[in-house]
């Protein structure tokens, strides 16, 4: 549904401190005759109601120059975004009441500049002035507002607003700036609006473009388009308008190739499928194959919710790159693919190989070493946890060396091989299949997480003692004493000191 804008009056509502903030930078900018207007997502934010962290200004002077005096008035940081076009940044404070500002220079008219736009709804400004007061009238904290028809809109994007539309200003706005190709795509996602049917059609005509879009651009419009649920929509939205291969073009060759009788979908369509299967474990999006009782079987917990949603790097979650690991998980197996005698598909060396690709892509796109390292983690131990349980109850041993190998992404890595296991099988999904699946996670991660459970044995001697007591030098063979013994008391093998000194001396021995 789309949100209901008032016809008389809208409210620019912002929180006491965005508010004085405002007032502030009216009050700087008139004292240099700069005129300033608020534009683009922050109008188009607060038109609809929703949070913005970041608040956007048009200036009828140098951005770059005024950025540097905002940042200096404000004791923020000045950043350079576009010498070429007059772009600037000052990030505030972390103690601040907005991330960042975003200021660029109004070349002719505002309505010229917000001709040269990208989409109608991101194209209505508001003069700052005739919102913010002087800093001495905010004792009150009152909150900001504007008559919408005193609003800036040369081409109606509050209609667009009110109907839910993504629309291009124009087809020349559109290739400008190939990254508001991906843009389109993020904001249908984030707004849970449609793009307008000709709009469709130019980001078709020109989507090759958008491998020309810098990495780290890139990044940020996959990272907003992965995080809310319905990703994987829009993932297919992406590939129907021809973004998502351009962007990642290793996922072409996954396209049509088949796979064991088990899998229902090709690889190309499980990769997108496995996707969707991570937002069913999170309750984000139904499958039309799986009922609600399955869901039920899906272990939760505040402590993974903390876990899902603790930040890797700016502008990425756990939840968000699990997402992304899904979407990659399979990318080695086109090239990894075999037939054995019996015209069986065989996959050897998938996940090792699907690591490296993985991490070529995300360092392309120029992701953190953190988060390549993360998904490179999950692709690589995707399927260990399907291994694991063919032997039926795992045991504390092969618990203990699953989160040795894998360390903290070990649980994104279960919940993957969930949703992997969901999107094999698709509307072929045995319940009961499914169930012992959940089962098997569900103990893994009661066994890590107990107090006492294998992941966290206690430490028992140390370097020094065995150093102490038996003449070892510091090394590699040290250590791989010290982890053998690691591994017997989490196999409930030794549990004092006395019995790890005499396990150390039959390691010793031969015994």
């Amino acid at each position: 549904m789309c949100p209901q804008l008032l016809m008389e009056e809208v409210k620019l509502t912002f929180t006491p401190e965005v508010s004085r903030l405002l007032s502030a930078i009216s009050s700087l900018l008139r004292e240099k005759n700069i005129r300033a207007y608020l534009v683009g997502g922050t109008v188009r934010d607060r038109l609809l109601g929703r949070d913005t962290a970041d608040i956007d200004l048009a200036v009828s002077a140098d951005a770059l120059e005024a950025a540097a005096l905002l940042a200096d008035a404000l004791h923020g940081k000045y950043v350079p975004l576009d010498a070429v076009n007059r772009v600037g940044r000052v990030v505030l404070p972390e103690a601040g009441s907005a991330a960042h500002l975003d200021l660029s220079t109004v070349k002719g008219t505002i309505e010229d500049d917000l001709a040269r736009r990208d989409f109608t709804i991101d194209a209505i400004a508001a003069r700052l002035e005739e919102i913010a007061p002087p800093v001495a009238a905010l004792a009150d904290s009152r909150p900001l507002s504007l008559d919408e028809r005193r609003l800036i809109d040369p081409v109606n994007g509050r209609g667009d607003l009110r109907r839910g539309l993504v629309r291009s200003v124009s087809e020349a706005n559109l290739v400008a700036d190939p990254v508001r190709l991906l843009r389109a795509v993020r904001l249908a996602t984030e707004l849970g609006f449609t793009i307008e049917d000709s709009t469709r059609t130019l980001i078709r005509r020109h989507c090759h473009l958008a491998g020309s879009v810098a990495g780290e651009r890139a990044r940020e419009e996959l990272l907003r388009l992965l995080a809310p649920p319905g990703a994987a929509r829009y993932l297919r939205l992406m590939d129907e308008l021809g973004l998502l291969t351009v962007l990642i073009p290793e996922l072409i060759a996954c396209r049509g190739v088949d796979q064991p009788p088990v899998h229902y979908w090709d690889v190309f369509d499980h990769s997108l499928e496995t996707v969707a299967a991570v937002e069913f474990l999170f309750g984000e999006e139904d499958l039309p194959y799986a009922s609600a009782e399955l869901l039920a079987a899906v272990p939760r917990s505040e402590k993974l919710s903390r876990h899902f949603h603790r930040e890797i790097s700016r502008g990425s979650t756990g939840q968000t790159l699990l997402k992304l690991a899904a979407l990659l998980h399979d990318i080695a197996k086109p090239q990894t693919k075999t037939v054995d005698g019996e015209g069986r598909a065989r996959f050897l060396g998938h996940s090792q190989e699907g690591a490296a690709m993985s991490a070529a892509v995300l360092e392309r796109l120029r992701f953190s070493s953190r988060e390549i390292r993360t998904v490179a983690l999950l692709v690589q131990h995707h399927l260990r946890p399907g291994q694991m349980s063919n032997y039926g109850t795992p045991t504390d041993r092969a618990i203990y060396r699953f989160f040795r190998d894998t360390g903290e992404a070990g649980i994104d890595i279960l919940f993957l091989s969930m949703a992997d296991h969901l999107a094999a099988r698709g509307p072929r999904l045995d319940p009961q299949e499914w169930r012992r699946h959940a089962r098997f996670v569900d103990y893994v991660l009661a066994r890590h997480c107990a107090p006492a459970g294998p992941a966290r044995p206690p430490r028992l001697v140390d370097g020094h003692d065995l150093m102490n007591i038996f003449g070892f030098s510091p090394g590699p063979g040290l250590g791989a004493i010290l982890e053998t013994l690691r591994e017997a008391q989490a196999a409930g093998e030794v549990s004092s000191r006395e019995e790890a000194l005499e396990y150390v001396k039959n390691l010793i021995e031969g015994k």
